[in-house]
């Protein structure tokens, strides 16, 4: 997945190089925060190392840990889970929705013990989770929610945008993600007190009043200037990145969907998603013979997640069957929607998998 660098990106970098500020000092460090934080309407954006870093340094902030319990989807990326973990706390794995690959909030409830702390919901492949439903749930048990946006930038739920919903909300830009800072990430905050301490610990849990006085056992989780100046870059054109991608996608659901069936990832109503990736569950068919037969054709595709109950490594989180998540992960098949894809690339494939189902 080819990342869009068609702006200021090599502008910004020689800049930020001839600045002599390389690390995690320099004016496009604040730059980016701030213009993170107004894309999202909140007032506190801090910019970290990575989107792995910022989930585990959400939760701290947080002050989940020991003891707590941390309701997460059994289908997304390994690093929801593994910050959990880290934190000291336990996942505790929830079933996804068939339609919309989310966390099934029918059954949220099933999971929620005396020891719940927060809820996880992750946007998976950029699509919007039901954050109504999801903000109901935690408003009536008291339970504090962390937004998993690494795959949902842009993304909007009934006009709201995504990553604007969570006590803290995180990103990753990562070379494939929409927008990209090579390896990056960021965290929103609703509270400014949170916020505060998490930005002490980004920086070994340091004063900002007392140079190398350590007031907590903090991380090194900074991100440096060179790679804030390629994020305020991709950020002026983060528009025309979605706009091409949902056009991508919409050529690919036109041209697919005579194929009846090939199912499309659903989105709840009033919500459009990033379309981070295009993984449509290809039933009736071998993904692992689909993907081989594009790969022969210059096609390159990746399977949907693992199932994160379906690891021997996770398997003390399991809580119950997860019979969709593992129907999911084992017909869908994520196909090339990067935004400089061209649109008779978008038809070459399609043309090939019509070709693999004849």
């Amino acid at each position: 997945m080819e990342p869009d660098l068609s702006g200021n990106e090599k502008t910004y970098l020689i800049d930020a190089i001839d600045s002599g500020w390389i690390s995690s000092k320099g004016k496009y460090v604040d730059q980016f925060e701030k213009e993170f934080a107004a894309f999202h309407e909140v007032d506190y954006a801090l910019a970290v190392s990575n989107g792995t870093v910022a989930l585990h340094l959400g939760l701290v902030s947080l002050g989940i840990g020991k003891g707590d319990e941390v309701i997460v989807p059994n289908l997304t990326f390994a690093s929801s889970v593994n910050a959990i973990i880290h934190a000291g706390a336990t996942p505790v794995l929830a079933e996804v929705d068939a339609e919309t690959y989310n966390i099934d909030c029918n059954k949220l409830d099933q999971y929620i013990s005396s020891k719940t702390k927060a809820i996880m919901p992750v946007h998976l492949y950029g699509n919007p989770c039901d954050m109504d439903e999801i903000c109901t749930i935690a408003n009536k048990h008291g339970l504090l929610i962390i937004e998993d946006n690494a795959e949902g930038l842009g993304s909007t739920y009934k006009k709201k945008i995504a990553g604007s919903f969570g006590d803290v909300s995180t990103f990753s830009f990562y070379g494939n993600k929409t927008i990209t800072t090579g390896e990056g990430g960021a965290i929103l905050f609703k509270n400014q007190k949170t916020f505060e301490y998490a930005k002490v610990l980004r920086d070994h849990g340091m004063s900002p009043d007392r140079r190398y006085w350590h007031e907590h056992i903090g991380f090194n989780y900074r991100l440096t200037n060179m790679q804030a100046a390629i994020g305020c870059a991709q950020l002026e054109h983060i528009q025309d990145i979605l706009q091409k991608k949902s056009s991508i996608v919409k050529r690919y659901v036109d041209g697919l969907a005579p194929i009846g069936s090939i199912k499309f990832q659903k989105t709840e109503a009033g919500s459009l998603s990033s379309n981070w990736l295009f993984t449509p569950l290809f039933k009736n068919v071998s993904t692992n013979d689909l993907s081989q037969y594009l790969h022969k054709h210059g096609v390159e595709t990746r399977p949907a997640f693992y199932p994160i109950s379906t690891m021997p490594v996770y398997s003390d989180f399991k809580k119950g069957g997860y019979d969709v998540s593992e129907s999911v992960s084992k017909s869908g098949l994520s196909l090339p929607s990067f935004p400089t894809l061209k649109n008779s690339e978008v038809d070459l494939i399609i043309a090939a998998i019509k070709k693999f189902y004849d």
